[in-house]
């Protein structure tokens, strides 16, 4: 087989042949996985895919693309974590917002569900307003509605130290409620960490939670400042069997250490989907990326891709897989390979479940991220408020003690213990 250098412009699509009478489709949990091709594609004779309204060509490369051109994108849309009816949101807002205002003396509801694919917002999207002062108080709506807002400091050995404030309020039925804390924590060993927690749910039954963190420390290693950032979000629509979950993690050092990743997950009804992906810089150059995706239905059928980059000064490789199982357990796959040289040749492979073959070596360049877009000064640049948190001042003769639990930040590493299992 020889490589076009024309490119082939071409696209993967999975979709599932019923999900066009949903009305969900192409807008909150409608699938469809799409896969922007490369340049040098391998010319092949186009195979359709029994799930598939369209053919799955030859996988292709091109050197100015991105991660995004990798994955299985999920569509959907950012506003709504789901429902049938996107009013359901709109008016949920305003239900809100008079018994929050209560008086000029209730918090301000910040009753609004996560959104998807949002990632790690900065700090300062939170407007997190810590009170200096212990406040406990309550009161209640002209509607009936209910809010509250409390604040104190909590303070322990080794200089720890947490200021928070916590807030919400619900309807006079009960059924509709939210709430919110923030909190800020501090040590002598110089641990900083800012938070923040929200949950609610409405009287439709749909309910979310998020949760997101920032973290300062010194690393037990190398003793070079790191900055983590974390996310969680949730929600589950209480009028069919739909949700979805997102864990996202990115951590940095002053040396230009990078790791960045998530994990997701979202069903919608007889309808299920994963994502894993993940970035690691060394700081000196050597850069690993990879992503894995995958759905199912609850016939039987499943797909997914999956790739995997590693780079340094130059020289590294690319390989992949795009497969299928039908619901009666037909399989078909193609894998694909790539090994840049560093002097302008590329050796390109690859196989197919169907026959296809190609082995080839081409005169290529080569392109990869040996930095990654946002960095150590970056972060740096957007904690400000993380930076700023003030612990307890330390006594004359006072040490820190390295060992205090409270010195260890949240564990962001990204564990998949909290996904549902993947299908086999």
């Amino acid at each position: 087989m020889v490589a076009n250098s024309g490119g082939l412009s071409a696209y993967l699509h999975f979709k599932l042949t019923r999900l066009h009478i949903s009305p969900l489709h192409s807008t909150v949990y409608g699938l469809q996985l799409s896969r922007k091709k490369r340049r040098a594609a391998v010319g092949v004779t186009p195979i359709t895919c029994c799930c598939s309204d369209s053919v799955v060509p030859i996988r292709s490369v091109n050197k100015n693309e991105d991660r995004s051109s990798h994955r299985l994108l999920v569509q959907a849309t950012p506003a709504l974590p789901f429902a049938s009816h996107q009013s359901r949101f709109v008016s949920k807002q305003e239900k809100f917002s008079p018994r929050c205002t209560a008086r000029n003396s209730g918090p301000q509801s910040r009753d609004n569900p996560p959104k998807r694919d949002t990632g790690i917002a900065n700090e300062k999207d939170w407007g997190i307003n810590l009170l200096n002062e212990n406040v406990n108080e309550s009161g209640t709506n002209e509607d009936g509605s209910m809010w509250y807002r409390e604040s104190g400091e909590d303070l322990g050995e080794n200089g720890y130290r947490r200021r928070w404030t916590r807030m919400g309020g619900r309807s006079h039925d009960d059924i509709s409620e939210w709430k919110e804390m923030w909190w800020e924590k501090s040590d002598w060993t110089g641990y900083k960490e800012l938070g923040v927690e929200k949950s609610g749910r409405n009287a439709e039954g749909d309910s979310w939670w998020e949760t997101w963190q920032e973290v300062l420390h010194q690393d037990e290693w190398s003793s070079l400042a790191r900055i983590e950032r974390s996310a969680q979000k949730q929600a589950k629509s209480g009028t069919e069997n739909a949700g979805w979950y997102e864990k996202w993690w990115e951590k940095y050092d002053a040396k230009g250490w990078t790791e960045k990743g998530a994990h997701k997950y979202g069903r919608l009804n007889e309808q299920s989907w994963w994502e894993k992906w993940g970035e690691h810089y060394n700081g000196r150059g050597s850069v690993l990326k990879w992503t894995d995706k995958w759905a199912e239905t609850d016939l039987g059928t499943k797909w997914g891709d999956k790739w995997e980059e590693k780079f340094f000064a130059g020289i590294g490789s690319r390989q992949g897989e795009t497969w299928h199982v039908s619901s009666i357990g037909n399989r078909w796959s193609r894998t694909w390979g790539e090994e840049h040289f560093g002097n302008g040749k590329v050796h390109k492979y690859g196989r197919s479940t169907t026959g296809e073959s190609w082995d080839i070596v081409v005169d290529d360049e080569t392109y990869y991220e040996a930095q990654p877009h946002y960095g150590w000064a970056d972060v740096v640049g957007d904690s400000t408020q993380l930076l700023s948190i003030k612990p307890q001042e330390r006594p004359p003769g006072a040490y820190p003690n390295q060992d205090i639990g409270s010195s260890s930040p949240s564990s962001t590493d990204g564990d998949s213990s909290d996904l549902p299992p993947p299908p086999q």
